[in-house]
């Protein structure tokens, strides 16, 4: 993000020309009441963040509005967001519609970048899912509508790009009703010599022409032959909404024949959109501005406040519950950094969402993180003084001298928050009940392209750990490589591009599965470590015997020494060069594993034998017993849980066989779903988060966790490190 400097210098995306009626903010948002947190949701390519781009320009938020191709939308601003051409990261975009404040909260749609999308659920009140008419619903936008369901998110649908040659308005709204169940549009298109030129309200009865060919929209009454084509449409709605309305005898008027007014419809649909038992459907085209005023009106007069939705749990730092937050700019200060990026000029930018109480420039608050030290982000708490308060426009950030509940600001300049930090009251901190962080799966191994680029490499990684949550760095021991656990290969793509930009010079490298490797046979060997060079030598001779164990026995090292040709205190001697050897390993460099190794005899030297002498000639005798031994290697297994549409289960299936998959149960879990049980070599799940994906049109979901390790097959050549 970037602050100052944009307005004066432009931004690479259209300049300050462009942007000139976004550099004041206006003063902010005084009361929860008029504030609307909605979140725009969809597959990449539906149109949303061009379709902000359209409310923006309609409310004079922007003067023009950007492109995609150019480069010049507001939402992408992120060099990667550039080059790949769709959002990566969550942005926030403010308008005001009359006294209305509205934060659009344009969330990315390829699931990759899942975890932007469920901050922005976090800081929303209400999504708006975006349906290309062009494209029509996929599996994954579906699967976004149960889980906002289950979690009773009011929501409405935007068929959008109905200006499209190939758009199919009604085939994709006959699809969201098959998908989302009882979606009814709030009105239907007007076409004119073939084009949709407007949209006919069926409530209202009248029509809004986009302005094609005027100096702006315009409205007129539906024609006879308009009402007579919208009736069955119309009626379908009002039956709609009088059935979620509180009035019981609403249904028997109109069935009786009673004309229901216009004024008790709006109102009952507003309260069940908030309610989150009705959803309305709008048509729109962000090229041409058709639907954009209706749209606007749903934005401001049906979707929630703050006020009317529960909020978060939260405790103190003790994991003490405290009574439930309401959104009370008078109440005890309560945010969530619900983004965060590093910008070369500002520092750490934040992004929060203000639960309760009133944020204001130069307050010292509490900084509280916890819950995500297996990704990175150790558990910290720090007091921290706000020194720059802004509202955000996209990467544009405007001061303002304070942020109420219910609205969402930027803090620059921050020297500990990270995205899912509580920002508090630093005499009453407080913690939010962290939300639900997607689990990276595709391993990506990295390293400096030289020795000297190591440490900018690391000092770089923290950095991007710390604002993004969905990664995790792994330095595994055992392999010895750097791994960095992604969402996907575009998640991946723009991980390694932001280090690049930071000068980072790397190298992406194999992953190697961290293996295991054990004696399939038993063996016997000498380990004779006899070395004279002046003074006092080295000597130390040890005899063992090397047998396999069972599955997970672990190791056990047995004493038969008779006679004390070793003595007691060189027996541990011996067993500590025998653990060592086994840490490197025999054969390809990994830990040896499920070995009976007895000592059973050796010789010593009155002056020449010492205890680094056993050691040594134990980790040889154990190498000498491998030389004469067949070494299994063992790979690990995880068990692994995949969830997918029942459309996909016997895809998924078959290509389990192929990965040398055990399938060991399905289950249904509803909303035509399964859930497939099996046991997986890790081998095969390197790419498995990208494959998944591709089976179940973006909608397949799996957990894995560690099971045990299984023999490698013999026709299986896996990725060695050095011993």
């Amino acid at each position: 993000m970037s602050g100052k400097q944009d307005a004066s210098k432009g931004t690479g995306r259209g300049g300050a020309e462009q942007r000139k009626a976004a550099t004041s903010s206006g003063p902010p948002a005084d009361r929860p009441e008029k504030i609307r947190n909605v979140a725009l949701v969809g597959r990449s390519g539906a149109g949303k963040t061009l379709l902000a781009e359209a409310l923006l320009a309609a409310t004079g938020a922007l003067t023009r509005m950007g492109t995609i191709e150019g480069g010049s939308t507001v939402s992408d601003s992120d060099p990667s967001e550039i080059h790949q051409q769709r959002s990566v990261a969550l942005s926030v975009l403010p308008l005001t519609v009359g006294e209305v404040k509205v934060n659009l909260l344009d969330t990315p749609g390829y699931a990759d970048f899942v975890g932007d999308l469920r901050a922005g659920l976090r800081a929303a009140d209400a999504a708006l899912f975006v349906v290309s008419a062009v494209d029509g619903v996929d599996a994954a936008t579906t699967a976004l509508w149960a889980e906002c369901e289950r979690i009773g998110m009011p929501r409405a649908v935007v068929i959008n790009r109905i200006d499209h040659p190939r758009a199919a308005y009604e085939a994709v709204l006959a699809a969201c009703q098959e998908n989302f169940g009882a979606v009814l549009p709030l009105a239907v298109p007007i076409r004119t010599d073939g084009s949709i030129t407007g949209l006919l309200g069926l409530l209202s009865g009248t029509v809004k022409d986009s302005g094609a060919g005027t100096a702006g929209p315009t409205q007129r009454p539906a024609t006879e032959a308009e009402r007579v084509d919208a009736e069955p449409a119309r009626a379908t709605l009002i039956e709609g909404i009088i059935a979620e309305s509180e009035d019981e005898t609403l249904m028997d008027r109109y069935l009786g024949g009673a004309q229901i007014d216009l004024h008790t419809l709006t109102a009952d649909l507003e309260i069940a959109v908030v309610r989150g038992s009705f959803y309305p459907v709008l048509a729109t085209s962000a090229e041409t501005g058709v639907g954009m005023t209706e749209l606007l009106e749903l934005l401001t007069g049906a979707f929630p406040s703050p006020m009317e939705r529960a909020l978060p749990s939260v405790t103190d730092l003790d994991g003490r519950p405290v009574g439930p937050l309401t959104c009370d700019p008078d109440g005890p200060l309560v945010g969530e950094v619900v983004r965060t990026t590093i910008d070369s000029f500002l520092g750490r930018v934040c992004l929060v969402r203000i639960f309760s109480g009133t944020l204001r420039e130069d307050t010292i608050v509490h900084i509280g993180g916890h819950g995500l030290t297996d990704r990175g982000h150790q558990d910290h708490d720090s007091d921290e003084r706000v020194t720059h308060l802004q509202s955000p426009l996209g990467a544009i950030l405007r001061p303002v001298p304070y942020c109420v509940a219910g609205d969402i600001c930027a803090l620059t300049r921050l020297t500990d928050a990270e995205t899912g930090d509580t920002v508090s009251d630093r005499e009453a901190p407080l913690l939010v009940e962290a939300w639900e962080m997607p689990e990276p799966l595709m391993p990506v191994a990295v390293h400096g392209a030289a020795r000297s680029d190591d440490d900018a490499l690391a000092k770089n990684l923290g950095k991007i750990v710390a604002v993004d949550p969905t990664l995790r760095v792994e330095r595994n021991a055992e392999t010895h490589q750097l791994v960095l656990w992604c969402m996907g290969e575009a998640h991946a793509e723009v991980v390694l591009d932001r280090l690049r930009s930071q000068g980072v010079k790397l190298e992406t490298v194999d992953v190697i599965t961290p293996l295991r490797e054990t004696f399939a046979t038993p063996a016997g060997a000498r380990g004779r470590y006899v070395k004279q060079s002046g003074g006092h030598g080295q000597y130390a001779i040890c005899e063992i015997e090397v047998e396999p164990r069972e599955r997970g026995a672990g190791f056990e090292f047995v004493n038969k020494i008779v006679g004390g040709v070793v003595p007691g205190h060189y027996i541990g001697s011996v067993e500590k060069g025998v653990r060592a050897q086994m840490e490197k390993g025999v054969s390809a460099g990994f830990p040896v594993v499920d070995i009976r190794v007895t000592l059973v005899g050796g010789k010593t030297h009155s002056v020449d034998s010492s205890d680094a002498a056993f050691q040594a000639a134990g980790a040889l005798a154990l190498r000498e017993a491998a030389a004469e031994a067949r070494i299994q290697l063992l790979e690990p297994v995880s068990a692994v849980t995949i969830r997918v549409p029942d459309a996909s289960v016997g895809a998924v299936m078959t290509d389990l066989s192929t990965r040398r998959g055990h399938m060991t149960g399905t289950t249904s879990v509803g909303d035509e779903r399964t859930e497939i049980s099996a046991e997986i070599p890790d081998a095969e799940l390197l790419r498995y988060a990208i494959e998944l994906r591709a089976l179940t049109a973006g909608s397949g979901l799996f957990r894995r966790s560690y099971l045990r390790h299984d023999p490698v097959p013999h026709n299986v050549v896996p990725a060695t490190v050095s011993a």
